[in-house]
């Protein structure tokens, strides 16, 4: 349940966050019905901004509707984003209009981070947020008194999940809900509480009471978070693979494949093993005219990280499944290996 308390106040501090005015032209390109996006419905209009609406997601049909339409700023899922900067015809078309990005829904490679603000040429924030809280809890915007920092120590903080969004109090607590060091290295739960935080589920008590704890919502998404208060998150809970008793989280995972140049898309997930209990897979697809190995890629993946956390598979597929939102459909991959065990 989202109330109008939850609705109105979040959209009031979108507008202070993001310095939201009459002058900006939003895209609704992500979709719609996603609080990625629909948030916005609320906080433009409060503004008199302008609305443009692309009906449906395609890479170059989005890029043409920000040039005609000198859209001013919009918030995609990482994979729109993904599928746009890494078009061939990307180049024909002008961006100038474009005073920030924002990625939203899923977490995004620091890879791609940097391409989307070399390509649009704007300031670019990373956000966090579930539709339970209606949604932003961060923001990678960067405080004032780190806007001194170089462009590559001011990239480390663009590229995490983001300081706590305004009105909302979030710590990063271990299994005893004891707050974990702030790091950078110790990994713990996300929870969140405050006036945009939904008082619970529809009829629905029992769930209610399983997702707070003496009123934090617990979000089930694992982070660390540094000594400025940014979080960075690791992986959601259901997705961290424990194989040979390693945790490995499946986003570190992803960040390294998104680095291979042939590469497009790509998914990490654990599969169940013998000897490891779970193993490290990857599902990815190649960019168009490209070709590469398993044995190539996951060489690949252990030059860059422990030898451990390297895929000990790769699927190569034409696409990923996608849900409706338009994020990758992880669970679709893995249910498939995790069927056959029962």
């Amino acid at each position: 349940m989202l109330t109008h308390r939850n609705v109105c106040l979040h959209a009031l501090g979108t507008i202070a966050e993001l310095r939201l005015a009459d002058t900006d032209i939003w895209g609704h390109i992500a979709p719609m019905f996603h609080l990625a996006d629909a948030w916005a419905t609320f906080a433009i209009t409060w503004v008199g901004a302008r609305h443009v609406m692309v009906v449906q997601f395609n890479a170059e049909a989005a890029m043409a509707a920000i040039q005609k339409e000198q859209i001013t700023l919009s918030n995609l899922i990482p994979t729109m984003l993904n599928l746009m900067i890494k078009h061939p015809n990307i180049k024909e078309y002008d961006f100038s209009s474009l005073r920030v990005i924002l990625s939203g829904g899923a977490p995004i490679a620091p890879e791609v981070v940097r391409s989307i603000t070399e390509v649009f040429g704007c300031d670019y924030i990373q956000t966090y947020g579930m539709t339970e809280t209606s949604p932003y809890l961060t923001f990678s915007i960067i405080k004032q008194h780190l806007q001194n920092l170089s462009p590559d120590e001011q990239f480390k903080y663009k590229s995490k999940t983001g300081r706590p969004f305004i009105g909302v109090e979030l710590k990063v607590v271990d299994e005893d809900g004891n707050p974990v060091a702030a790091d950078e290295k110790q990994v713990g739960e996300i929870w969140v509480r405050g006036d945009t935080i939904s008082p619970g589920y529809w009829k629905l008590p029992d769930e209610t009471e399983q997702a707070f704890c003496q009123g934090w919502l617990r979000t089930g998404d694992l982070a660390n978070v540094d000594a400025e208060g940014y979080v960075n998150i690791v992986d959601r809970k259901k997705d961290m693979i424990v194989t040979g008793g390693e945790n490995v989280y499946s986003i570190e995972v992803e960040n390294v494949l998104y680095m291979n140049p042939k590469i497009l898309e790509a998914a990490v997930f654990g599969v169940p093993d013998e000897k490891w209990g779970e193993a490290v897979n990857a599902a990815v697809v190649l960019k168009e005219n490209e070709s590469a190995t398993e044995a190539e890629i996951i060489s690949f993946c252990k030059q860059q990280q422990a030898s451990y956390k390297a895929p000990k598979s790769i699927i190569f597929l034409d696409e990923l499944p996608k849900t409706g939102s338009g994020k990758i459909y992880k669970k679709g991959l893995r249910d498939s290996y995790w069927s056959k065990e029962k």
